[in-house]
């Protein structure tokens, strides 16, 4: 009697420290991998569960998609077929492109897509139209490009290809092609990066003005100009008795007279001719160690009267 008396007490011991551990074993982390694990292990209240705490983090995007297409599934396993709908539903909505991977469903919630698919895509590919179409008249083209695009893809689903083809879906697709085209062609390029500002001109520097050296017969080592064109004016009238004028010209470095001056008795007629012939005077120019120079060159007129 005392030994099952002992054995009872043990018993009792053993299973308070057993029942003790599992309260005190920490929960799982919350995660979409923990929440999967949960439902491969037929956990599906548990699973659902924390799927639901994870929605409460504001999730979208595929992290929304694939939280809400193990909530269907958990939904489906646990028998509420009516929530499940809801979530499907839900789904299509937020990307009516989404179609989950044909292994990662079975056959059962593969069909619960399509009928929603089938049933909301047409009022779905309605409602964008209507708001691309609005983006278009407000011109705001690259707002209506993207949703025409959406309608088309829409349009173009496998789950709606019996109804786009038939009136009046048939009609909108080719609205939603035309405008969608508009669009396209609306959409301004951006406008080219504006042209770099030239580099300043770097300021010129200062030239120290020199007056160019006139060289003459008195420099040796210059070669002094060949003449190629120098016709002297006759005399104007008689000339009563001999005498020499002279002709100083400044031939500058191209062999033209850059200046012409008279010496010698003044004779104002004679004297415009000659200055006026001089300006048409041209020369080979003198040159030093080859390059060309300027040169002063005196030239002697004699004045003779005519024999008698």
């Amino acid at each position: 009697m005392n030994a099952l008396k002992t054995w009872l007490v043990a018993a009792a011991a053993l299973l308070a420290a057993v029942s003790g551990a599992a309260a005190q074993a920490p929960a799982p982390s919350a995660s979409l991998a923990a929440a999967r694990t949960l439902y491969a292990s037929a956990e599906y209240g548990g699973a659902l569960e924390m799927l639901n705490g994870l929605l409460s983090e504001n999730v979208a995007g595929q992290d929304r998609q694939a939280i809400d297409l193990y909530r269907a599934l958990c939904l489906v396993a646990v028998g509420n077929s009516t929530e499940a709908s809801r979530v499907i539903e839900g789904m299509i909505t937020n990307d009516p492109l989404y179609r989950p991977a044909a292994d990662d469903v079975p056959p059962r919630l593969r069909a619960a897509f399509t009928d929603a698919r089938r049933r909301l895509l047409p009022a779905i590919v309605q409602q964008g139209y209507v708001a691309s179409k609005a983006a278009f008249d407000v011109k705001d083209y690259p707002a209506a490009a993207k949703g025409f695009a959406a309608v088309l893809a829409a349009l173009n689903d496998p789950d709606v290809e019996s109804v786009s083809s038939q009136p009046p879906f048939s009609d909108l697709k080719m609205l939603a092609t035309g405008f969608h085209d508009l669009s396209l062609k609306a959409i301004a390029p951006p406008p080219p990066p504006p042209p770099a500002a030239p580099a300043p001109a770097p300021a010129p520097e200062p030239v120290v003005g020199r007056t160019p050296r006139i060289y003459s017969s008195a420099d040796g080592n210059v070669v002094p100009p060949i003449t190629i064109q120098q016709a002297v004016p006759a005399y104007p009238g008689r000339v009563q008795q001999s005498g020499v004028v002279m002709v100083e010209v400044v031939i500058d470095d191209a062999g033209a007279v850059e200046s012409a001056t008279m010496e010698g008795p003044p004779n104002p007629a004679y004297d415009r001719l000659v200055l006026g012939a001089a300006k048409t005077w041209h020369y080979q120019p003198a040159t030093l160690n080859g390059k060309p120079v300027k040169y002063r060159k005196r030239i002697q007129i004699s004045l003779l009267p005519p024999p008698r």
